[in-house]
């Protein structure tokens, strides 16, 4: 894991943390739900205190799926406290800068770089990942704030194991929230 922090003004990029996530309603809930929710929380507020902007990406999901919009799963996550001024971008494909409003709003910030943390690793993380390197853009990830759900070959540890070294192998600053937050 490396220890280099990311530049004052690297904004905080949430992805796909939506209700669908986490209430297994419609499907299982994302490998530890509920730390997911308390590390996103603790990021949430670091950047608050650091004066870093946060963004919210929520996935619209065809109809009938439960991430679809208007769909109790779709909406991010309240526990997150999600505040008015923070924005919400909508992607229909797993690459969160698919969608040019939010490279706009990203470039806006003046940092080439941009922290990560969401769902789900092995989808729309890691998608995301290659967006953001694609637009030119310094990528950190919270090692232990991005999640998924087993899949037929691997649980969702190894899966996050395996998208963390790749991560790691791609260029990507891999900390801890503990190491970003100092709790």
């Amino acid at each position: 894991m490396s220890k280099i922090s990311p530049v004052a003004t690297a904004p905080l990029i949430v992805i796909d943390l939506q209700t669908g996530m986490f209430d297994g309603v419609a499907e299982p809930p994302i490998h530890d739900a509920s730390g997911i929710a308390a590390r996103a929380r603790a990021l949430i507020d670091w950047a608050r205190r650091g004066g870093r902007k946060i963004a919210f990406v929520r996935h619209d999901g065809p109809a009938g799926d439960p991430l679809a919009p208007g769909e109790p799963g779709w909406p991010v996550w309240p526990a997150l406290g999600q505040a008015g001024d923070e924005p919400t971008f909508a992607k229909s494909v797993g690459d969160a800068f698919s969608n040019a409003a939010l490279g706009e709003w990203v470039a806006g910030q003046g940092a080439g770089e941009v922290v990560l943390i969401g769902a789900q690793s092995d989808f729309c993380v890691a998608a995301t990942v290659k967006g953001a390197f694609a637009a030119g853009l310094g990528v950190t990830v919270v090692s232990d704030a991005h999640s998924t759900v087993d899949s037929a070959s691997e649980t969702a540890p190894q899966i996050i194991a395996r998208h963390n070294a790749a991560f790691a192998d791609a260029g990507v600053n891999l900390v801890t929230t503990k190491a970003l937050t100092g709790g």
